[in-house]
C-alpha cells in the first residue's frame, strides 16, 4: 500500500461495510419479515400482506441488492487502498 494507508485501515473499512450490509439484511429479514409482520400485514402489495411479502420476497431481493452493493463498494475500497486486481 503505497498511498499511506495501512492494512488495518483497509480491514476496518471492510468490516464496517460488512456490518452495515448485515445489519440492513437483519432488519429487513428478521425485523420486517417476523417482528413487524403483524403491523405490516395491514398494507398489501399485489394482494399479499406486506409482512408476508417481506418474509418471502423482500428479504431475498434485499439480499441480492446487498450482494451487488457490497461488490461495487469493495471494488472502490480496493482501489482506494491500492489492493485491486489489475
Amino acid at each position: 500500500m503505497s498511498n499511506g494507508k495501512s492494512m488495518a485501515d483497509y480491514w476496518r473499512a471492510n468490516l464496517r461495510l460488512l456490518v452495515i450490509c448485515l445489519t440492513i439484511w437483519f432488519i429487513v429479514s428478521f425485523g420486517f419479515g417476523i417482528l413487524l409482520a403483524g403491523p405490516l400485514n395491514a398494507i398489501s402489495i399485489a394482494g399479499y400482506p406486506l409482512g408476508f411479502w417481506f418474509a418471502q420476497q423482500g428479504s431475498i431481493y434485499t439480499f441480492i441488492a446487498l450482494i451487488f452493493f457490497y461488490a461495487w463498494k469493495m471494488n472502490q475500497l480496493d482501489r482506494e487502498f491500492d489492493v485491486h486486481e489489475d
